[in-house]
């Protein structure tokens, strides 16, 4: 069996390179032209298979009808004229890919555009992004239209009735997600605000300043304080109130001496009011002083304030904290009081 580079020499010899089967081990037309090659006499049935390729020159070659300059000359032009077919073949189906392609395409565009306007889908987009933008997964289907009519309303700016947020907040599983949330403190938050600007009552001014901290927007909280802050004739209870949703913020910005000052004015101005002092509590212990920031929380606990709230006001603030801070946190709270602070050993 002649080795491959035997076809691949026969192939160009014969000018039928362009051809896969001149040099194919096994083609028709590469036995033919070892059959040329070695004059042996080629069959009737290779010849006509020549004449019907439009192999000319070769089957003139074949049948001895020509000489080998004349079949170099007719195989030379047989071949330019096959590659230059070839190209131009290549370029037709280039550009008739090209043309499916772009129909395709078009094809594609239209079928989106229609499902884009179809009110059906579109509904449905809408909803899927409503719920991943407040980070809100699988509804229950009784549930479904009023919490999307909500969602709606939220992402519009509007603001919630009470009823409604108890209900998200206690009916519905898995929705009063921390997005909402901040979005619904941030729609009370500027509602509130304005109408402190066209009442200049400083409760606005205080709940808005809240609304504003719990939207992770403690600037606001500021600018507004120090607003309200600055009229005239604020009674002991409003001034001590707004103080401490200030030093609130300020512990929010981690200004902590700052919050420390005004929480201690706050209590100056209501000694009687726990919620200066679970301030300072707060404060003092993030600034490091972990005795006073305890007898601040006692104190609290003492003027009215809920167990249930200190501990998640602990919670959070450890959460916060460094890993080697909250254990120095929790050994200490520990170690004053065992029986109150038990939780702290789940941790």
């Amino acid at each position: 069996m002649p080795a491959p580079n035997e076809h691949n020499r026969l192939a160009k010899q014969y000018f039928v390179d362009d051809l896969p089967g001149a040099s194919q081990t096994g083609a028709r037309l590469s036995g033919i032209l070892l059959k040329i090659a070695s004059a042996n006499e080629v069959s009737q049935l290779s010849l006509s298979w020549l004449t019907t390729n439009r192999l000319y020159a070769l089957h003139a070659l074949a049948c001895g009808s020509i000489n080998w300059e004349a079949y170099e000359r007719a195989a030379k032009l047989e071949q330019s004229a096959r590659v230059e077919h070839a190209i131009e073949q290549a370029a037709t189906n280039a550009a008739a890919l090209a043309s499916q392609a772009a129909q395709r395409a078009a094809d594609l565009k239209d079928y989106f555009a229609a499902k884009a306007n179809d009110p059906k889908l579109r509904r449905q987009k809408e909803a899927k992004e409503l719920r991943s933008r407040f980070g809100i997964g699988y509804v229950d289907a009784d549930h479904y239209p009023r919490v999307m009519s909500l969602l709606r309303r939220v992402s519009n700016g509007d603001r919630l009735h009470a009823d409604d947020v108890v209900w998200l907040q206690t009916e519905v599983e898995d929705c009063w997600t921390e997005e909402l949330q901040r979005a619904w403190n941030a729609i009370e938050a500027e509602a509130l605000t304005r109408a402190w600007n066209k009442s200049g009552d400083p409760w606005d001014a205080i709940n808005a300043s809240s609304h504003w901290r719990k939207a992770a927007k403690p600037n606001s909280a500021l600018d507004l304080t120090e607003a309200a802050l600055a009229k005239d004739r604020l009674a002991s209870k409003e001034h001590s109130a707004l103080l401490t949703t200030r030093g609130g913020a300020l512990r929010d910005l981690r200004r902590l001496e700052e919050a420390k000052s005004v929480g201690l004015e706050a209590h100056r101005l209501m000694p009687d009011d726990f919620r200066p002092c679970t301030l300072l509590g707060a404060v003092q212990i993030e600034l490091g002083d972990l005795v006073m920031g305890h007898s601040w929380y006692v104190k609290a606990e003492k003027l009215g304030a809920a167990r249930r709230a200190v501990d998640q006001d602990l919670r959070s603030l450890l959460a916060r904290a460094s890993k080697s801070e909250q254990l120095r946190i929790r050994e200490f709270l520990i170690a004053q009081d065992p029986e109150r602070f038990a939780w702290l050993r789940r941790k």
